[in-house]
């Protein structure tokens, strides 16, 4: 058995019926997920405050970027709202992506965005944005409809590969790189949303690990070639999970 089927196993042996169970199995992982996908757009996340954040919800003699805080609270709210809906199964939808987007996003707006650009968070970009070595990104006026399709697609999947349509999922999501800012933030949650309301653990893209992570995106945006990032996910879960693994051995 690979390293990744024990750790599809010993998710589903925890059997999640509800917020508290998710409370229970994903306490460290909550707090590093938000630290590191975090960090690997801002390098001042720190992971010291980020516990902080979730344990105490707040923190003390912090002198940074106000927006780091902003940034990781808004990690700790989107865990709360997306709980119930784990629990219930909840279908991934467009009107949940934005909600995703305009949580982890609130205060995080910069007055260009915001005013100039009359942006928002939680709301698709009205702008054209050139992202990735390719310059990818879909046309602002097409972003609802592709995205409506993609979620369309990932929903009717019927098959037992769930972690290669998330993989599908979350290079798609950011090929279309629907909002202004945040995209990577929300693809990332996006992404753990679906592979849990399907019975599979969720994953840290890790901070360390963040060039491989880009290439296999960047291999996805030049050929459509999912394999690299299917994966380089597989790694990063069974990286996820190694210590809960040796610890219920």
């Amino acid at each position: 058995m690979d390293q990744y089927q024990k750790v599809l196993d010993l998710w589903r042996s925890y059997h999640i019926e509800s917020a508290a169970d998710l409370d229970k199995y994903l306490h460290s992982f909550k707090i590093l997920f938000a630290y590191n996908s975090g960090k690997i757009e801002n390098c001042e996340t720190d992971y010291h405050d980020t516990r902080e954040i979730f344990e105490n919800g707040k923190i003390s003699n912090f002198s940074g970027d106000p927006r780091v805080l902003f940034e990781q609270q808004n990690q700790k709210m989107c865990y709360e709202l997306l709980k119930p809906k784990i629990i219930k199964k909840e279908p991934l939808s467009a009107d949940l992506v934005k909600e995703i987007h305009r949580v982890l996003t609130m205060g995080t707006y910069d007055e260009r965005r915001y005013i100039e650009k009359d942006e928002r968070p939680g709301e698709y970009k009205k702008h054209d944005y050139i992202t990735g070595i390719n310059e990818v990104g879909s046309a602002a006026a097409d972003v609802e409809l592709e995205i409506n399709a993609l979620i369309g697609e990932v929903n009717a999947y019927n098959g037992a590969d769930f972690l290669k349509t998330a993989a599908y999922l979350h290079a798609r999501f950011e090929y279309i790189h629907p909002f202004a800012d945040g995209n990577g933030r929300a693809g990332r949650t996006a992404l753990n949303y679906y592979l849990m309301i399907n019975n599979h653990p969720p994953v840290i893209v890790y901070d360390e690990d963040k060039r491989k992570y880009y290439e296999a995106l960047q291999i996805y945006d030049e050929s459509e070639d999912i394999t690299p990032l299917v994966e380089f996910l597989k790694h990063q879960c069974e990286k996820t999970w190694a210590k809960t693994l040796i610890k219920n051995n």
